[in-house]
């Protein structure tokens, strides 16, 4: 529970015109008017706007996105700033930042783009290497992949062979590094190789007599 605590939606708007990974799925959306309701045709692919990698993403025999433990994907995660490193992010600069914590969010230099840049920053194969021998739950980055532009797969490898939930495309730039509860959930697609997902952080937990407020983070 929380008591004056505050809710921050880490999650970017999913609409035409987002930011999309070159060669991924523009999306789209088309609405009629039925008179008494409005419905409206999606489209949009399993990797569309702040999402989840599923292991199957990367690895043939891997679990798909409606397989994943939600325990994963729910709690105590850590916002580590790293806006100030260009390029690879490297395993020294985790080292004594991630100690202890089973969920990290990277905040990157890509936090307050619109539009999508290769030189993003990416974690490097020793820091992916790292993170999995510590058996990290989750790993999230506000940029568009966890690994760089034209990557060989390697770093989502190392990281969902080892267990680890990989997160994209999340929201951080008014986010300050700290500890918060997590809660990021896919919708519930069988078999899926990823899905987008709502992602939220919970700050100023509590015992008793909860009172939120929500943040959206614009």
């Amino acid at each position: 529970m929380v008591k004056n605590g505050r809710i921050y939606d880490i999650t970017r708007p999913l609409a035409p015109g987002c930011i999309v990974y070159p060669g991924d799925i523009v999306p789209g959306f088309a609405q009629e008017d039925h008179g008494n309701y409005l419905i409206t045709e999606i489209r949009i692919s399993s990797h569309s706007g702040t999402h989840i990698d599923a292991p199957s993403h990367y690895l043939k025999q891997g679990a798909g996105v409606d397989e994943i433990p939600l325990t994963h994907l729910m709690g105590w995660c850590r916002v580590i700033d790293v806006t100030h490193i260009q390029g690879e992010i490297k395993k020294s600069d985790l080292e004594g930042k991630s100690s202890g914590a089973k969920k990290v969010l990277f905040k990157t230099s890509f936090s307050d783009q619109n539009e999508f840049v290769e030189d993003y920053p990416s974690l490097g194969i020793e820091a992916a290497e790292f993170l999995a021998a510590q058996r990290i739950h989750c790993v999230g980055t506000d940029a568009p992949s966890i690994e760089q532009y034209n990557c060989s797969g390697s770093v989502h490898r190392t990281l969902l062979s080892a267990g680890t939930v990989v997160i994209e495309m999340l929201d951080l730039w008014r986010i300050p590094e700290g500890d918060y509860w997590m809660i990021a959930l896919p919708l519930r697609l069988s078999g899926l190789d990823g899905s987008p997902c709502r992602a939220l952080l919970f700050e100023g937990w509590e015992e008793e007599h909860p009172s939120w407020t929500l943040y959206e983070v614009q």
